[in-house]
């Protein structure tokens, strides 16, 4: 049994079951992190009392003492998100040895859950681009092809979970941050609703566009996180209620039969790559086995493009803003953006509220006629890791450093719930995912319609082995 590579939920019953130990579980996520992390890069800092804080929930597991739907499952952060008393950086050299006095909130609920914050792992500086490099830590690998690049922002999670050293991995999204290295590394990433997994600490905390979630190698482990993670926070303004939402168990339910499934191959108009839309669609059209309606259909969503740039311009400026007189201190990619977004202007910023408006509408006329809209995650396959950003898509130069990611960018604009799952693999054996967009509030249907594609479309895990380990 390869326990570093079992789904979390897995192993949550097994430790359940008294089958695994919890130290068990986090040596076996150590050798992993030991083995690998030299190649990829994936985990930049370590909670040194991790076998420790495992062997203390042995302990109360033998006395039957209650334990949280986590219990000893280890869970990597993002190395943006705070951690008492452990090294958080935001992949900034200002920040390089910066130690918060405070978890959280979603640190804190993983830890009252039972969950063992294992590792923080790998980010662009701020959470600030779409591929995993910074001047603290350097760059993190593919491990599906260690040339190529994770995506970002939450890179280190995904890389870390594909080949086992973390069961769960906490990250954000913005414009696509779990969901792009969820795509490039072949495992589950949902960006939630804003508001049900509380963002607090945050220095632009009435920020509804970028929100907090997971990954995980599975959309039933998503589902477990989010048991634990989601429900409003007193001290969190944006809030969204929980009570009488089950997620595992809709998950565990599958998809409803007579199910309607739009299938859109390209939302942006960009040209997406003829093998992602291959792949992707063959993917949706695997779900009419499982008994739904698959219907492809032209959306023309590329107004939502100019709207999403001037919005985080905004978030650019509002995160930053403590920081202001040291952009010239900050990564050259981080300070562009910054100087981007202070040149956003009242009008265009209107202009973004409208295009949103009108996004939210045409959004709503869809779901009017189906439950769920699939489209492929990235424009392009991972592209070579010392590139900032692919320079083409489908063959063509790019207009903008961001054109690849305006498949998730917008949508992040309707609020939605929206995973990243894997659809299979291209013709080089790289992973491909497909977006699943559902109605309001409904991450656990997503999440189950996630984990049907899973069960039609398993890619595995990447080679045991790894280039240069």
């Amino acid at each position: 049994m390869d326990v570093a590579r079992l789904p979390a939920a897995e192993l949550r019953r097994l430790i359940g079951d008294r089958e695994l130990s919890c130290v068990e579980v986090i040596e076996a996520c150590l050798a992993q992190i030991e083995r690998y992390n030299g190649a990829i890069n994936a985990v930049v800092t370590l909670n040194d009392d991790a076998v420790d804080e495992a062997r203390q929930l042995d302990q109360r597991l033998a006395a039957g003492d209650g334990v949280g739907v986590l219990a000893g499952i280890p869970v990597g952060i993002k190395d943006v998100t705070h951690t008492e008393g452990m090294r958080t950086t935001f992949g900034s050299p200002l920040y390089a040895d910066h130690v918060p006095e405070v978890d959280a909130l979603v640190v804190q609920r993983l830890k009252v859950a039972g969950a063992i914050i294992l590792c923080k792992t790998n980010t662009p500086e701020f959470a600030t681009g779409g591929n995993t490099f910074n001047e603290v830590f350097g760059a993190t690998r593919n491990p599906w092809n260690t040339d190529l690049s994770v995506g970002g922002s939450t890179g280190g999670g995904a890389a870390g979970l594909a080949v086992g050293m973390i069961a769960l991995a906490e990250g954000t999204d913005l414009g696509g941050s779990l969901r792009i290295p969820a795509s490039f590394c072949g495992v589950v990433g949902l960006r939630p609703s804003p508001g049900l997994v509380p963002t607090w600490p945050h220095e632009f905390l009435w920020d509804d566009m970028q929100v907090t979630g997971g990954m995980g190698r599975t959309a039933e482990d998503v589902a477990l996180m989010l048991e634990a993670v989601a429900g409003p926070g007193r001290i969190a303004p944006l809030r969204q209620p929980t009570d009488g939402r089950d997620f595992v168990e809709v998950v565990r339910r599958g998809m409803p039969e007579g199910s309607r499934l739009a299938f859109c191959p390209d939302i942006a108009g960009i040209g997406v790559d003829e093998e992602i839309q291959r792949v992707c669609r063959a993917a949706a059209e695997e779900l009419r086995q499982a008994g739904a309606t698959v219907e492809e259909v032209d959306l023309d969503f590329a107004y939502g493009w100019d709207a999403f740039l001037a919005i985080r311009g905004l978030w650019m400026v509002a995160t930053q803003y403590s920081r202001l007189d040291r952009i010239d201190e900050l990564g050259d990619n981080l300070a562009a953006n910054v100087r981007a977004g202070l040149e956003t202007t009242t009008e265009q910023l209107a202009a973004a509220q409208h295009a949103r408006a009108r996004l939210w509408a045409d959004m709503y006329a869809l779901f009017e006629r189906f439950d769920f809209l699939l489209t492929p995650c990235m424009a392009v396959p991972p592209f070579p890791v010392e590139q900032n950003y692919p320079k083409t898509i489908g063959g063509r130069a790019m207009k903008t450093h961001i054109d690849w990611v305006a498949p998730t960018f917008i949508l992040s604009l309707t609020g939605l719930p929206i995973a990243s799952v894997p659809a299979g693999v291209d013709t080089n054996g790289l992973p491909v995912g497909l977006q699943v967009v559902g109605g309001p509030q409904s991450e656990e249907a997503v999440l189950a319609v996630a984990s049907e594609i899973q069960r039609a479309r398993p890619i595995g895990l990447p080679p045991a082995r790894l280039a240069g380990c």
